[in-house]
């Protein structure tokens, strides 16, 4: 009878404790200028033909998720190359890491040096992946060129240098 009424009054105080925890106000996420620029692209982003008009072709999803403190990137949505990547702060720097179709996670690091229409992702290490031989993507650059439309621009390496028939560009139109 004792450890019932033992069991019932830690069962009521962890409730009461996870209760109280759930009124606490949430943690403000960090503010970071490029992250901020990322959770600025929140939406659909369609494929831009070559006049620049947006065509049907869903190229990315991004999301702003965990409190504010991560955004998610779904690259050809539903498809078979689909791909992720999460941006986030990792001791101040905005860093992505990429869940590629190659099976690799590259992470990246944004270069502090990039122009303010840009943000220049560097390779900083990844899963899967031995740098000196498999292929990986090692760069990418993010252009806004206004809030409706973007570039991005990717550099695949294989062998320990550029591979120049994979990833390249796209020009992205988000979708209304």
């Amino acid at each position: 009878m004792m450890q019932r009424i033992l069991t019932c009054g830690l069962l009521f105080i962890a409730l009461g404790t996870s209760a109280r925890a759930a009124d606490a106000p949430a943690k403000t996420a960090p503010v970071h200028p490029g992250l901020e620029k990322i959770k600025a692209l929140a939406g659909t982003w369609v494929e831009a033909d070559k006049d620049g008009k947006p065509t049907d072709k869903v190229v990315s999803v991004i999301k702003v998720t965990a409190g504010g403190s991560a955004v998610t990137e779904t690259l050809f949505p539903g498809q078979q190359q689909e791909m992720a990547s999460v941006y986030h702060l990792d001791k101040g720097d905005l860093v992505m890491t990429h869940y590629c179709v190659l099976g690799n996670q590259p992470r990246m690091k944004a270069d502090p040096k990039s122009p303010s229409n840009q943000i220049k992702f560097l390779f900083a290490g990844g899963t899967n992946l031995d740098p000196a031989k498999d292929m990986h993507m090692h760069e990418a650059t993010l252009t806004f060129i206004d809030a409706d439309h973007i570039e991005i621009t990717g550099v695949a390496w294989v062998n320990g240098k550029p591979a120049d028939d994979h990833c390249g560009g796209m020009k992205l139109v988000r979708k209304k």
